[in-house]
């Protein structure tokens, strides 16, 4: 397959040939530990141990590539599992990474509370801010300007091809996490950024099935450091688990359409609504980033935040009173979703520059009827 392909025959044929032994058009589980040698070091596709490589983690990978234009994916047990790997291999004790001041409360923990004990320094920034940014880099220490955009939970909107500028012109490497948007909403690589980040967990896999990440490279000498670490490190991801973000990827394209289309009219109710008192989505014309948004992405993504009037109990309330709205971490999947993250996903975030308002709501918006959805929120805001 190439990039002449259009993204929905990239996600359902890339890395995916028919079985060469059988015909099946669905790359098999490989549910291996060990291969066959033909003589000492005679591997039959490069294939020795599972950690090291395994064909249906193959299919996925090359999958991955095609989707994000890189030439190299790597996949990982959790999202996390490929911060950690991408950290290590690229930053040394000493080294220092500009992080955004709205970044994902885990990302912000593996900072914080890892990488910071292992010697690595780390400054907050906002992203969307390119003076902010500049002036956090330490010439010649800062190794990673990191991005998320749109961001979690307030749905930051942060400018690539200038934020790729601006870490390049530092000699440092700009990584973008991809998650919110998806590959088939934004293509980091081909706007400048040097590393894309996901937690394919969610929108990759979207059934809130399967627990994964992905690195994404253009750079050979990028992809050979972090396929050391990967396979040094361990932290990959079971055949299954595999089998079943490829299998989510398929449709990957036809459900972030009904993922926009949902948010969109969820976004026109809160922000009509008289107990919501601000709606964070790129889309509106009226958000910082919405010019940078309609420039780098095709749509605005499923993910939608919003502020309670009546602070942080009302707001608990509201996660408390949906039906359709599952109360649950995590986002990007079939069924809506809604949480509080400053008491749930972005609690490690409490007490820093990165603590989220008391009053914030999170929606991942699903692709059921839309019109559910809406009564649903309508119930439960009163």
């Amino acid at each position: 397959m190439t990039q002449s392909h259009g993204f929905e025959t990239l996600a359902i044929h890339a890395g995916q040939e028919p079985d060469p032994l059988t015909g099946a058009v669905v790359p098999p589980i490989y549910q291996v530990s060990t291969y066959k040698q033909d003589g000492v070091g005679g591997l039959r596709g490069g294939y020795e141990y599972s950690r090291s490589g395994n064909p249906t983690r193959t299919a996925l990978e090359e999958c991955i590539a095609a989707l994000e234009d890189g030439t190299k994916a790597l996949t990982f047990a959790s999202g996390l599992a490929a911060e950690d790997c991408l950290l290590r291999a690229l930053c040394a004790p000493g080294d220092h990474a500009v992080i955004p001041d709205d970044a994902y409360g885990g990302t912000y923990r593996l900072f914080a509370k890892v990488a910071a004990r292992w010697g690595m320094a780390y400054t907050p920034a906002h992203a969307g801010d390119l003076d902010a940014v500049r002036a956090a880099i330490r010439p010649g220490v800062t190794k990673i300007v990191w991005c998320e955009t749109p961001s979690n939970p307030l749905l930051g909107v942060a400018d690539i091809a200038a934020l790729a500028a601006v870490a390049h012109d530092a000699g440092a490497l700009l990584v973008v996490d991809n998650t919110f948007a998806s590959p088939y909403l934004q293509q980091p690589l081909g706007l400048g950024a040097d590393i894309v980040v996901h937690s394919t967990t969610k929108y990759m896999g979207g059934h809130s099935d399967v627990i994964g990440g992905a690195l994404v490279v253009k750079d050979a000498g990028l992809a050979g450091e972090l396929t050391f670490h990967q396979n040094a490190m361990g932290a990959v991801p079971a055949p299954f688990d595999a089998w079943l973000t490829l299998r989510g990827l398929k449709t990957l394209g036809v459900r972030m359409d009904r993922h926009c289309a949902n948010a969109e009219r969820v976004v026109d109710l809160l922000g009509r609504h008289p107990n919501v008192t601000e709606v964070l989505y790129p889309g509106l014309p009226g958000h910082a980033g919405h010019d940078v948004a309609v420039k780098q992405m095709k749509a605005f993504g499923g993910m939608v935040s919003f502020r309670v009037r009546g602070g942080e109990e009302a707001a608990v309330g509201v996660c408390n009173r949906t039906e359709l709205f599952i109360l649950g971490e995590s986002l990007g999947g079939v069924e809506s979703l809604i949480e509080h993250p400053g008491r749930m996903t972005h609690a490690s975030a409490a007490g820093s520059p990165l603590e989220v308002p008391g009053d914030l709501v999170r929606l991942s918006v699903g692709i059921e009827s839309a019109d559910d959805l809406l009564a649903d929120l309508e119930r439960a805001l009163g």
